[in-house]
């Protein structure tokens, strides 16, 4: 076995991995591939697959598989050939592209356009691994044309914390890792010792979400305070999630973005009203909150100008965020907020004050 080939066959594939090369396969065909073609070609099967022995432990996986897949909402034809009839060992198998095409009356905006534009820059054609090339070299072989967009292009995610990608690896092999991490109004970081559990996007701003070893508890950090580089603790690993965490984070997020409100007075007609008031929300579980803020805020509304409610997850990024407007914002609640953002314009304001 060549040295890059056997390097492959050792590299352990995900189950998620092997879904998506399976997917891709599948979506790839036209006239559909046999049981023997998708674990003699696809990521995550070939691997184990042999030519000269039996794949039954394979075979098994496979029909794992795709049950999984019709459980995920896709479509999976099975596809039985006109001449060997009953034959289980012929069956073909693929996704019609057709029930994912959009209805024909369905049409976007140049401005929705422009936003799924945006959307599909965290796609990158040649992004393909070695292992996913030589899997498309053996589907040309089978009459798969592999020059299919769905196959040229790999999701790839930009991120501009330097950390994503260590801590995204880490997660993968269910490695411990520590950083160092600067939390709001401290000058000096701490070493975090984490079992990386999910990383996700939320309010514009990527989290993680671990287990704080020296804590015991769960702790979500943003990416952007993390400084310094994501070390692996030697021979630390733990047990990854059989539940998503990923959702977990979620809800934990939404649960703290949907209990804080700022109340913010912005002057009529300005940058901040304009910007400031396209996210303001009302939340069903947060009407009656919402409205107690605005009557709390109604007194100051004809001296300040508009009133804005908006909710929050981070008190200091909100408060860099409202100090960048200057004058055309007043914080009105919380007092905390408040503060923040007169220490903010005070410091702004002695930086730039005329030295003697």
């Amino acid at each position: 076995m060549p040295r890059a080939d056997a390097t492959a066959a050792r590299r352990s594939v995900t189950v998620e991995e092997r879904l998506f090369s399976l997917v891709l396969a599948l979506v790839a065909t036209e006239i559909g591939l046999t049981k023997g073609e998708i674990l003699a070609t696809v990521q995550g099967y070939r691997q184990r697959y042999s030519r000269d022995a039996t794949n039954a432990s394979l075979e098994r996986q496979f029909e794992r598989d795709k049950d999984d897949i019709r459980e995920l909402g896709i479509p999976l034809d099975v596809i039985e050939p006109p001449d060997d009839p009953g034959s289980n060992h012929n069956l073909r198998y693929r996704i019609p592209k057709g029930l994912y095409d959009l209805p024909a009356d369905v049409v976007f905006s140049s401005d929705e356009i422009m936003l799924l534009k945006l959307a599909a820059t965290v796609w990158r054609e040649g992004s393909l691994s070695a292992d996913s090339r030589r899997a498309l070299t053996k589907l040309d072989s089978l009459g798969v044309d592999s020059s299919d967009p769905v196959l040229g292009y790999a999701p790839l995610l930009r991120s501009r914390e330097a950390s994503f990608d260590p801590l995204n690896k880490a997660m993968d092999r269910g490695v411990v890792v520590s950083f160092a991490y600067l939390k709001p109004g401290e000058t000096q970081s701490r070493r975090r010792r984490v079992a990386p559990r999910a990383i996700v996007l939320h309010e514009g701003r990527w989290h993680l979400f671990a287990t704080d070893l020296v804590a015991d508890a769960p702790r979500t950090f943003l990416l952007s305070r993390i400084v310094g580089p994501v070390v692996p603790v030697p021979g630390a690993t733990f047990e990854r999630d059989t539940v998503d965490p990923a959702q977990e984070a979620l809800n934990g997020l939404d649960a703290l973005l949907h209990s804080q409100v700022a109340v913010l007075a912005v002057v009529a007609g300005s940058d901040a009203e304009v910007r400031l008031g396209k996210r303001g929300r009302k939340d069903a579980g947060q009407e009656s909150q919402d409205a107690q803020a605005s009557q709390d805020a109604q007194a100051s509304q004809d001296a300040h100008g508009a009133t804005v409610a908006l909710h929050y997850t981070d008190l200091t990024i909100l408060a860099d965020e409202l100090a960048g407007f200057g004058p055309e914002v007043i914080v009105l609640s919380p007092p905390e907020l408040r503060a923040a953002v007169l220490v903010r314009l005070r410091t702004v304001h002695d930086a730039h004050h005329d030295n003697p």
